[in-house]
């Protein structure tokens, strides 16, 4: 089932946490390698806390879509403004979760609800079932490249585009 959320209040910071536990213990590693592990995942989650409150969630139609199975987080993504659509971001499933299609009907509930709006996507390149999950899904690589939003470039990761008219 999709969920959407637009306030920092209506998020369940815990299960979403949950969902991305792999994705900042790597994190982790990358930007506090010298302190303990349970530290570098708490650093790490503070961090994203603190994003989400005072940045994510502050910015004017960005939000949080998460997908559920029997109430519990099993796949998530956000969405922000972005050219002239949105970029959708962080997509990740749960590690017991993967290999169910949840990233794919949390990617199609989300076209559903945002009918004809662009969405822009980076993948890194060598990230195959994000890469085959968003062409599955009607993306189509526009760029060998990403801009992210904060400007930087970064040449690992191409862009992808969804349109419904293009479908």
């Amino acid at each position: 089932m999709l969920l959407i959320i637009k306030k920092m209040k209506e998020l369940d910071f815990g299960q979403l946490m949950a969902v991305y536990e792999e994705g900042n213990r790597e994190n982790g590693r990358e930007f506090w390698p010298d302190l303990p592990e349970g530290q570098q995942l708490l650093r790490t989650e503070l961090d994203f806390y603190q994003y989400l409150r005072e940045s994510f969630f502050q910015t004017e139609g960005a939000f949080y879509a998460v997908w559920t199975e029997n109430g519990k987080y099993v796949s998530a993504l956000r969405l922000e403004p972005y050219q002239d659509g949105l970029l959708l971001e962080a997509l990740e499933t749960a590690r017991a979760h993967r290999r169910k299609g949840y990233a794919m009907s949390l990617i199609r509930a989300v076209q559903e609800q945002l009918e004809d709006m662009r969405i822009y996507a980076h993948v890194h390149k060598k990230n195959t079932a994000s890469l085959s999950t968003h062409e599955r899904c009607g993306f189509r690589r526009i760029l060998e490249h990403a801009v992210y939003i904060d400007g930087s470039v970064r040449t690992n990761t191409c862009t992808y585009c969804y349109e419904k008219t293009a479908r």
